[in-house]
């Protein structure tokens, strides 16, 4: 039972960061989605240590594991647009190829700035430490 809550308590902080950021981009009348807001939010409350990656990390993995699932209904509804996949459709790949391939090399340049920067603040602290 007490893995249950924690898992809930965990989705719903999820859940409250997003909502935070929708209430943001409607406010603020901002021309990005409140999804990339609430990513963007959730990276500066992680990175400054607001939030703590124990606070999300069941959840987190949870949704990792099951994210195949939420691309179910976007696959079945494309079969709704087979005529512009049949005009468009070496546009549409091109654009998808080089999107995912931006997407790919900014996870992978933040993961090793965020690397770099945990083995500087390991480092350092191991200096720190051996010096007293």
């Amino acid at each position: 039972m007490k893995n249950v809550l924690m898992f809930l308590s965990q989705l719903f902080l999820l859940w409250a960061i997003y909502q935070l950021s929708s209430f943001i981009v409607g406010i603020l009348h901002l021309p990005i989605p409140a999804s990339v807001l609430g990513m963007i939010l959730l990276y500066i409350f992680l990175s400054s240590g607001i939030i703590q990656i124990r606070y999300i990390e069941k959840s987190t993995s949870f949704l990792i594991r099951h994210l195949a699932l939420f691309f179910v209904p976007f696959a079945v509804g494309l079969m709704n647009y087979a005529g512009l996949i049949k005009t468009s459709g070496m546009q549409l790949l091109l654009m998808i190829a080089g999107s995912t391939i931006i997407g790919l090399l900014i996870t992978a340049g933040l993961t090793q700035s965020l690397s770099r920067r945990e083995k500087e603040r390991t480092h350092h602290e191991q200096s720190h430490s051996h010096s007293l």
